[in-house]
């Protein structure tokens, strides 16, 4: 359709006026076209990603297999490591990509084509086969595990952990999006099921299941061994005095390990990205790469000269982690590679066929919002005989825009993907997908099919609501909310009081290394009262709290063995039981009251959503739900919303004020400071700009003259939200 050439073996060429979505369709016409080997696509960070992967995924058919390969999401020489499932999508796609197929597409951040890798004998040669029937020597099968970097717990939760239990084996391998449970009859595989970490519970039998190593570098005697001698050569300064050394020589790889991953192996032994793909791949790059892997060079040596001076962690020199930008262009140059651009270029066969997408949002102040949207769909539809298609985040949103298209005449056919749209003849359609980017494809030309022979626009809702800062999908975790779970040992300090689930207050001693069947692990060791000793493992950090009682000097300290906790918790219980039934009176109560109701505007309140300059975080997404249920209930709200700074309460109270205000009442929000008022004021007035209502601040700041101009224009109703000071 966009008709854009493809580069001689080993030569380059060049897309231009990239315009909207537009790469995604080339991208994906390209891995139909290229079939020798596959398409590698690098782009310029992992939001840059997200939102092409997301992009490729609604132009996309069947056929191809689109493979991301993240960077750590650390910065150079960070003392964190990255987070368990990326290492874990990592090993999977280094894994695959040693069977990748003619066409299919592999997306890369520019900063991941720069990194040394694991070499590709490792990944390949450290994969371990399991299936039903098969025997299993559960000693040597542990060894195994703990060679390739999977750690011994409890209770498996998260990608590279494995836990033990008489004849069943509970593990979370790399490649994997659930973990497996391993029965045994003695020593024979007798079955082999996923199971969910949150409930325990086992289902969905399966026949067999590969097990990528959990890391990227061995963590075996072997490899501890070599890295002992390589640090020795590669680094400087006394290895005694390096947190690094000792950790890894005692069997425990410390956070930020990863940056250390070359001392693992031997001299020239990691591959590049390059080494992993077919000399057929073909290579889609941005025309500035070049540039933008110099300011990624500068932004690494800039943090080498910053931490090169620890004695604790001594840290490797640049050429060791990283390609230079003159290797990596060295290796494009004997590449096929398409350099891709936003411009027009003067050979027009090198311009993509697609127009600039329209602005079409909603202006609020107009007395119709959507004047330009209706325009142009008519404009399209009937001058120009071409076809649209609506593209909406979620079914909820797409319901929300079909009855803003059916307020102007407009009656869209639900499609379930881009593929069903091109096949139809249906005008206008409207489809479910998280594009950021709209397109409008000019007429393709007579070698198209009959359904393709007409323009074509593909609008997103940021073109209609205005758009939304792109963000990266989340990382989505389950688990308790409460700021007293202790996430990490670094929350803890010597003799700070701490509650263990089971056993109640005691006090933390720090960690202590212990040995039982020939295995070393850490332990948290509490004391309790008359001095006992419980020692904890450090993967059932889960069951451990901070205390947050009295002051940490006047915490009790349980008995271990004795009834106290138990009889601390049945009266807590019984507490919270009083508690309940005095706010179920108040409920019952606040019910029988009736109050306003508030009904939501989808259309203009989306509108007015879609200027809030971030993604909403999933506490804030439930909050509001619940405030917008309150305010369309009949029953007066009573409700606190709680949040530390920065967290985003007052994006809630400004939708709630939003609906409110459009309903035609009155928003009055109390602050407890006039320089408050005056920043809440500023927000107000910034974040309402383009509606019409009208915000207002009451403060000391004000002249009497302008406080009683206020307070005749709050009578009058000429004010919609005000915000105040006890003034109010």
């Amino acid at each position: 359709m966009l008709n854009l050439p493809l580069p001689q073996k080993k030569s380059k060429t060049y897309w231009n006026k990239l315009y909207g979505s537009s790469l995604a369709l080339s991208i994906v016409e390209a891995s139909h076209a290229h079939t020798d080997g596959p398409l590698v696509v690098i782009v310029e960070d992992v939001t840059h990603a997200d939102i092409l992967t997301r992009e490729i995924e609604f132009y996309k058919d069947d056929k191809q297999i689109i493979y991301h390969l993240p960077d750590w999401e650390t910065l150079p020489y960070d003392i964190f490591s990255p987070h368990q499932d990326i290492i874990a999508e990592r090993l999977t796609t280094l894994h695959a990509l040693q069977a990748i197929r003619g066409g299919d597409i592999l997306i890369i951040p520019l900063n991941t084509l720069a990194q040394r890798l694991a070499p590709r004998s490792y990944i390949q040669g450290n994969v371990l086969s399991l299936k039903v029937n098969q025997q299993l020597d559960i000693a040597g099968f542990r060894r195994n595990l703990e060679a390739s970097g999977y750690i011994n717990v409890t209770e498996v939760m998260e990608h590279g952990e494995f836990a033990i239990r008489g004849s069943i084996i509970d593990l979370f391998p790399a490649s994997s999006t659930m973990p497996y449970r391993i029965d045994l009859f003695d020593d024979e595989i007798e079955s082999i099921r996923c199971f969910d970490p949150q409930s325990q519970r086992s289902d969905n039998k399966v026949e067999s299941v590969d097990l990528l190593p959990a890391r990227e570098f061995p963590t075996d005697e072997a490899g501890i061994a070599n890295f002992r001698t390589r640090y020795r050569e590669m680094l400087h300064g006394d290895p005694l005095n390096s947190i690094i050394y000792k950790s890894v020589s005692d069997g425990i790889m410390p956070s930020g390990i990863e940056y250390y991953l070359p001392v693992f192996y031997g001299e020239d032994e990691l591959d590049t990205l390059f080494d992993y793909l077919p000399k057929s791949s073909l290579y889609i790059v941005p025309g500035e790469l070049e540039q933008q892997l110099q300011v990624f060079e500068s932004e690494v040596n800039e943090r080498y000269e910053q931490r090169r001076h620890d004695i604790e962690r001594p840290i490797l020199s640049p050429e060791y982690l990283y390609q230079t930008t003159h290797e990596i262009t060295s290796e494009l140059e004997t590449s096929s590679v398409i350099y891709t651009s936003l411009k027009k270029s003067t050979d027009d066969t090198h311009n993509a066929r697609v127009k600039t997408p329209p602005d079409l949002i909603l202006q609020t102040r107009l007395d119709e919002p959507a004047q330009a949207l209706n325009n142009y769909i008519n404009d399209f539809i009937s001058t120009q005989k071409g076809r649209l298609l609506f593209v909406a985040e979620t079914g909820g949103r797409r319901e929300v825009l079909t009855e803003l298209l059916r307020g102007h005449k407009i009656h869209p056919k639900v499609c379930a993907d881009w593929q069903e749209f091109l096949h139809s003849d249906d005008k206008i359609c409207i489809t479910v997908s998280e594009i950021a980017h709209g397109l409008v494809l000019l007429e393709p030309g007579p070698e198209a099919t009959t359904a393709l022979k007409t323009d074509i626009a593909v609008i997103t809702e940021s073109q209609i609501y205005g758009q939304r800062a792109i963000q990266k999908r989340r990382r989505k975790k389950r688990g308790a909310d409460s700021d007293n779970i202790v996430q990490n040992l670094t929350d803890l300090t010597i003799g700070a009081p701490v509650v263990h689930i089971d056993h109640g207050v005691g006090r933390y001693l720090g960690l202590e290394k212990l040995s039982g069947d020939g295995y070393d692990a850490e332990f948290l060791l509490l004391e309790y009262a008359g001095g006992d000793k419980l020692y904890v493992p450090v993967s059932s950090l889960h069951l451990i709290s901070r205390y947050t009682g009295a002051s940490a000097e006047n915490a009790p300290v349980h008995k271990l063995g004795s009834d106290q906790w138990a009889k601390a918790r049945k009266k807590a219980a019984k507490q919270a039981r009083d508690v309940a039934a005095e706010l179920l009176d108040i409920h019952a109560r606040r019910a029988a009251v009736q109050g306003r109701s508030y009904p939501v505007d989808e259309n203009e309140y989306a509108s007015f959503c879609n200027s809030f300059p971030f993604e909403e975080t999933p506490d804030q997404e439930t909050t509001i739900r619940a405030v917008l249920d309150d305010l369309r209930s009949p029953q007066p709200m009573d409700r606190v919303v709680c949040g530390d700074v920065g967290f985003g309460k007052t994006e809630v109270a400004m939708r709630a004020a939003f609906v409110v205000a459009n309903c035609g009442k009155q928003v009055a929000i109390l602050v407890p400071t006039t320089l408050l008022a005056q920043q809440h004021f500023q927000n107000f007035s910034d974040r309402f700009a383009d509606w019409p209502i009208k915000v207002a601040c009451l403060s000391r700041f004000n002249t009497a003259k302008k406080q009683k101009e206020i307070l005749d224009d709050l009578a009058k109703g000429k004010v919609d939200i005000v915000v105040g000071t006890h003034k109010l």
